[in-house]
C-alpha cells in the first residue's frame, strides 16, 4: 500500500501500482523531436544553501542525462529546469554545458543547451552589452559542440524600449551563431521579470515581432520553444512559422494535445517521466494515436501538479520524482530549493505519479516516500 496525505494533512492509503511495462526504443524516435529539460543533482554533503555557489554531483547529474538518452529523447540542458537564475551560477552552468556535451558526443545523444546573459552581475546593462553577453555564452556552448537554445534574457527585458531593440539584439546574436538555434519565449508564470518580452504584453503583437525575427533569419532559426501555458497562442504562432522551423511546446499544462496536433517538445515535464514520453512517441511512430493518448494523457495531471503556481518552483517536483525513481540518493537541490514545496503538494505528486505509471520502481518510491513521512512525524 501507498500512504498519502489528504487535503487536511491526514494520512490515507491507496494501492501501489505496478511498474509500467515500457520498452526503450530500438530505433530513433521519428514522429516528433522531443527534448527533456534536465535538472542538476547536488552533492549531498555540499554547501548547497541559498546564495552559495552550486556544488554539483557530476556523476549523478550526468547519469540522469544518460537515462534520458537511453529512452531516445534529447536533453535540453542548462535551462530553467537546471535552476538557471535559481541556484545554478554561471561557473557551474558552463561546466555543465561542457560535461553534458562531452557525454552526448560519447553516446550520440541529442543535446541543446541554454545560452543567456546571466553571467553579468549588473542588473541593468545596455542593449549593446546584452548582445555581447549573449555572444560570450554562445561561444562557450558552440566551443563545447552543443546545440543552442537562445533563452529569454532578463537583462534584455529591462534594457529594451520596444520591439525594435529585440529585433536588433536577436539579429546581431543570430549573425554570430555557427548554426541554427532554438529561440525561447518564457512566460511570466515562470519568470515575472520577463513581462512584455518581444516588446509587448499583448501576445499577438509579441508574436508578430518574434515571427519577423524568424523570417529575417531563416538559416539561423531551427525552431522556437514556447512556454506561455497558453495552447491557443502556441497553435496560432505555429501555424505561421516558415517551413522547416519547428514549434517546440514548452507548455507543461497542455502538451498532450499540442504534441498530438503537431508540436515537437522541449519540456521540463519530460524529465520527470522520460519513459512515459518515449513510449508515447513510440506509439505515434507506430501509428497508434490512441496508444499515445493512453500513455501520455495521465501524465498531464501529474505535470499540472508539478508546475502548479508558483510555477517557478516546478524544479522541486522534478527533483523529487528523480529521487523517488532512484536517479539520485537524496532529495536535495542546489540553493536549498528542495524546500520549495510542502508535504501535501509532494504527496499529490506521489498519488498522480502512481496513477500515471510514472513510478519506475514503485517499491523503491514507496519506501523513500514513507521514510520521508516518518522523518516528518507522519
Amino acid at each position: 500500500m501507498l500512504r498519502l496525505l489528504d487535503a487536511d494533512g491526514g494520512v490515507t492509503s491507496t494501492q501501489l501500482a505496478a511498474a509500467p511495462a515500457f520498452s526503450k526504443p530500438a530505433a530513433p524516435l521519428e514522429s516528433r523531436v522531443a527534448y527533456a529539460a534536465a535538472h542538476v543533482v547536488p552533492r549531498v554533503t555540499g554547501n548547497n544553501v541559498p546564495g552559495a555557489p552550486a556544488d554539483v554531483d557530476w556523476d549523478a547529474t550526468l547519469a540522469f542525462r544518460h537515462h534520458v538518452w537511453s529512452w531516445g529523447l534529447g536533453v535540453a540542458d542548462a535551462m530553467d529546469t537546471a535552476q538557471r537564475n535559481m541556484g545554478l551560477d554561471w561557473t557551474a552552468c558552463a561546466e555543465l554545458i561542457r560535461r553534458s556535451a562531452a557525454e552526448a558526443a560519447s553516446v550520440g545523444g541529442a543535446l541543446v543547451v541554454g545560452v543567456n546573459t546571466d553571467h553579468v552581475d549588473s542588473a541593468a546593462i545596455s542593449v549593446d552589452e546584452v548582445i555581447d553577453a549573449y555572444v560570450a555564452q554562445l561561444e562557450v556552448a558552440e566551443d563545447a559542440g552543443a546545440g543552442v537554445v537562445l533563452m529569454a534574457s532578463r537583462h534584455l527585458a529591462r534594457a529594451a524600449s520596444g520591439p525594435g531593440d529585440y529585433e536588433r539584439v536577436y539579429r546581431a546574436v543570430l549573425s554570430r551563431a555557427g548554426g541554427p538555434v532554438v529561440l525561447h519565449w518564457l512566460g511570466t508564470a515562470f519568470d515575472a521579470s520577463l513581462a512584455g518580452y518581444w516588446g509587448s504584453v499583448d501576445v499577438a503583437t509579441a508574436s508578430d515581432t518574434v515571427l519577423r525575427i524568424i523570417q529575417e533569419n531563416p538559416a539561423k532559426v531551427a525552431g522556437i520553444k514556447m512556454s506561455l501555458l497558453d495552447a491557443s497562442a502556441e497553435i496560432a504562432l505555429r501555424s505561421r512559422l516558415p517551413e522547416g522551423v519547428r514549434m517546440f511546446t514548452g507548455d507543461d499544462f497542455n502538451f498532450v494535445g499540442l504534441i498530438d496536433s503537431g508540436s515537437d517538445a522541449l519540456l521540463g515535464a519530460f524529465a520527470a517521466f522520460a519513459p512515459n514520453a518515449s513510449a508515447a512517441i513510440q506509439a505515434l511512430d507506430a501509428g497508434d494515436r490512441a496508444g499515445f493518448e493512453r500513455i501520455l494523457g495521465p501524465t498531464e495531471a501529474l505535470a499540472r501538479q508539478v508546475f502548479a503556481a508558483p510555477t517557478q518552483y516546478y524544479k522541486t517536483g522534478v527533483a523529487f520524482l528523480s529521487w523517488l525513481n532512484g536517479h539520485q540518493s537524496a532529495f536535495q537541490m542546489v540553493g536549498g530549493l528542495h524546500s520549495g514545496r510542502d508535504l501535501r503538494h509532494l504527496s499529490e505528486i506521489v498519488r498522480l505519479a502512481n496513477e500515471a505509471g510514472a513510478l519506475e520502481r514503485p517499491e523503491l518510491a514507496a519506501s523513500r516516500w514513507h521514510a520521508m513521512l516518518a522523518v516528518n512525524g507522519l
